[in-house]
């Protein structure tokens, strides 16, 4: 037989070596046939790059399931659930809670609403002003703002259980029909209320009926009730601003924060100011009257709570020097800021029960004992940028009723409208 013919050892060199046919060994250069291939028979060229580029189907199983997986979100809490929650939790003891991204520079109290609606206005306002609650370890104000990550400690608290008034239709639809009443202007992000003198804002202590509770009834079918972005005293009457989205109240607080926000209000005070336009700069801070009454009083730079308050104003019309029509226009947003500044410069609102100050000052006939106070303008920035939101409101009746018993005429021209902005 001739060197390097057929056999077990092969040809010589280059020729065919073990696992040639009938071996049952691996084709041509040592590959294994592809899976599913009909042994013996090599797949073509495109058959194993389409093989190769294909994933195993284990893999095609896990590569598809996040697409077709689907997750339901748990059911929202009701707010008599969460009210029954807070109170469980605030009577365990003292709590530390850190302040997320999305409280991010929210005031103190907001956020005290927002994570304890169990909790009424006026008892935030207490614990606060106590110095119960700490931001960081350090006392501090309703008002200031909170950043992310920062630690807020909550005293215990013992809290009568609240039994949740039961909602009825007709009771819903009242309250609706009484809100769309008031309404000066709305649409999908932005509400503006007249809101009448006498109506509290928000609940406090003895306060059943309020805006805060009204706006219940407007609750949206995902859970999204119109919000406060700013308050007015229970007496004062005029435009208030409310937010019908998340959105909304996030940029409109951005707006009055950065002071962005117009306000004009109108007055009747006692006397008539000697110099007819002018600004009004002081410091105020909160101050316990003898009757256990909370006041804002004029304080001293560096004061404990003293906080800069600016206001401008101008005579519109006044009454034989016994009373004049005041326009005002607050820079700075404080607590009765208005209330005081004008008490501050010897002309008190006709009717403030807390800032009146002038002994043996009787009512002229046919005005009434009420506070003149009107949040008469709002101008601001749409929160979408849809141009800017100007509303007037209305004289309340009992302004009304002065003016035409003064001869006032209410379409007279605002000099506070040239007045600065900051």
């Amino acid at each position: 037989m001739r060197a390097g013919g057929k056999g077990t050892g092969g040809k010589g060199p280059g020729g065919k070596g073990p696992g040639s046919k009938g071996t049952g060994g691996s084709a041509r250069g040592g590959k294994p046939p592809s899976a599913g291939a009909p042994r013996g028979k090599r797949p073509s060229h495109d058959a194993r790059r389409r093989a190769a580029a294909r994933p195993a189907a284990g893999e095609e199983r896990a590569q598809r399931a996040p697409s077709v997986r689907r997750t339901e979100e748990p059911p929202k809490p009701t707010r008599a659930q969460v009210k029954a929650e807070t109170a469980q939790v605030l009577s365990t003891g003292v709590q530390q809670l850190v302040v997320t991204a999305d409280e991010n520079e929210m005031r103190i109290d907001r956020f005290l609403e927002s994570r304890f609606p169990q909790l009424s206005f006026s008892h935030i306002q207490r614990i606060v002003r106590k110095g119960e609650l700490r931001v960081d370890g350090k006392r501090a104000d309703s008002k200031d703002r909170l950043s992310e990550g920062q630690t807020i400690r909550i005293p215990p608290l013992k809290l009568e259980q609240q039994s949740e008034r039961p909602r009825s239709a007709k009771g819903d639809a009242d309250t609706i029909g009484f809100l769309r009443s008031i309404t000066l202007y709305e649409d999908d992000d932005v509400m503006v209320l007249n809101k009448p003198a006498g109506l509290a804002v928000q609940g406090g202590s003895g306060t059943t009926r309020h805006v805060d509770q009204m706006l219940e009834a407007l609750t949206a079918k995902d859970g999204q009730k119109p919000r406060l972005v700013h308050r007015l005293d229970k007496d004062t009457a005029g435009c208030l601003v409310i937010a019908k989205s998340r959105f909304a109240a996030a940029t409109l607080a951005k707006t009055f924060r950065s002071r962005s926000a117009r306000k004009v209000y109108w007055a009747l005070v006692v006397g008539v100011p000697r110099v007819k336009q002018g600004r009004i700069s002081t410091y105020l801070a909160r101050e316990e009257a003898y009757d256990g009454d909370q006041r804002m009083a004029v304080a001293q730079h560096g004061e404990d709570g003293a906080m800069h308050a600016v206001t401008y104003y101008a005579v519109v019309e006044t009454a034989a020097q016994k009373l004049a029509w005041l326009s005002l226009k607050p820079v700075t947003g404080r607590t009765h800021q208005l209330r005081a500044h004008t008490t501050h410069i010897g002309h008190p609102i006709v009717g403030d029960p807390k800032y009146f100050n002038i002994q043996n000052w009787e009512l002229p006939g046919g005005i009434q004992n009420k506070l003149h106070l009107l949040a008469r303008r709002i101008v601001l920035p749409h929160p979408r940028g849809k141009g800017t939101i100007d509303v007037s409101a209305p004289l309340p009746p009992h302004m009304r009723q002065s003016w035409n018993l003064l001869g006032f005429e209410d379409e007279h021209y605002d000099p506070i409208v040239n007045a600065p902005d900051e």
